[in-house]
């Protein structure tokens, strides 16, 4: 099996909506028995730009249109978002749009999930295109492994210099800091999966997104299906890629945003703690504190810069690897990404851990 390049110039796997990638159906997943009702559940937020194509990726399923529902849960969009939801459901029946006055992707999943008709539910992301028999291996896999939540690697694409340079960070295991779900080509249980595929009698067991999270929802809820004795299962063979942030600033606040998250997750459930999360916000603290006390002593000072120093070496060797061959032109600008990546994470898990230790009640 083949996947996907993270460059858009080098082809991304999509087309107008359609995956351009190699993929196949097998003779045995073609003659599957098991077709239940599916609900794909779809949170937005002005998703114009993509939509479409999202949209057209789903309908182009290799599963029976009849035993598919799709609810486009739309967070009160100002762009062309419900218009273009509105434009396909006048030839595909089984779309539909439903409002989230929150905006939240927690909230719009427990929309989608009360309103579902289907026995299993799927999320997908507004910006995610899926390969053609991701419903097929989605149901494979829940058929057959009885795990609880089936799901496959996030595989970064995106368009432009910046972008593509931050789908190459995201895929590298010096990005992800070795989050299966990111890379992975093996089969096997995992803590957490790319957005995922249930049962809806799940929901009914360990309870619905925490809608007191704003991101890592998807996290925090593997962590209650496992503590509850359920499985997560990732496979290669469930392919779907989404589009990462072509701009710095917008990738920074996102990864601040899912290291304030994390640590709040990890407040609700501290055994969901692991090594990775506190790698970086090691790192980070690290680098603020000898910081502070170098300016008060020569000792302090060399510490940090033992600190910068460290990470530095450690950023241009995997950034040299990745530009060797993926391209030299990247080379220059992916020890930016990886130190937004790391720096921008870092902080939010720490202050949200400030906000934590201040405001324990809150």
């Amino acid at each position: 099996m083949s996947f996907p390049s993270s460059s858009a110039s080098e082809g991304m796997g999509w087309g107008g909506g359609h995956w351009e990638g190699d993929w196949e159906l097998s003779a045995e997943d073609q003659g599957a028995d098991w077709s239940p009702m599916v609900s794909i559940v779809i949170p937005v937020l002005n998703e114009e730009r993509y939509l479409a194509r999202c949209l057209r990726s789903v309908v182009d399923q290799h599963y029976p249109t009849d035993r598919l529902e799709v609810m486009v849960v739309d967070g009160m969009s100002t762009d062309r978002s419900r218009e273009i939801v509105a434009q396909l459901s006048a030839t595909h029946p089984h779309i539909r749009l439903m409002d989230n006055p929150r905006g939240i992707i927690p909230t719009a999943m427990n929309i989608g999930i009360r309103n579902a008709q289907g026995e299993v539910i799927l999320r997908v992301d507004g910006h995610c295109f899926l390969a053609p028999d991701y419903v097929r291996q989605c149901l494979n896999y829940l058929h057959q492994t009885e795990a609880d939540n089936v799901g496959g690697p996030a595989w970064a694409v995106s368009e432009g210099y910046i972008g593509e340079a931050i789908a190459l960070a995201l895929g590298s295991p010096f990005g992800h800091g070795g989050s299966a779900f990111r890379h992975s080509q093996e089969e096997g249980e995992v803590d957490t999966v790319f957005l995922g595929a249930f049962r809806r009698e799940l929901f009914d067991r360990v309870g619905l997104y925490d809608e007191g999270l704003l991101c890592a929802e998807d996290y925090e809820l593997n962590h209650r299906i496992r503590a509850a004795g359920g499985r997560v299962l990732l496979t290669p063979r469930i392919r779907v890629q989404y589009i990462t942030r072509n701009s710095l600033i917008g990738f920074c606040r996102q990864y601040f945003r899912y290291g304030f998250w994390r640590m709040q997750a990890v407040r609700r459930h501290p055994c969901a703690l692991r090594l990775r999360h506190l790698g970086t916000a090691a790192f980070v603290a690290a680098l603020i504190a000898s910081g502070i006390a170098g300016l008060f002593g020569s000792s302090f000072a060399l510490l940090f810069w033992a600190v910068v120093s460290s990470y530095v070496a450690a950023s241009l060797l995997f950034s040299l690897l990745l530009a060797r061959q993926r391209g030299w032109r990247y080379f220059p600008i992916l020890p930016v990404v990886f130190a937004c990546l790391h720096l921008s994470w870092g902080v939010g898990f720490l202050w949200s851990l400030r906000s934590t230790i201040l405001f324990p009640d809150v």
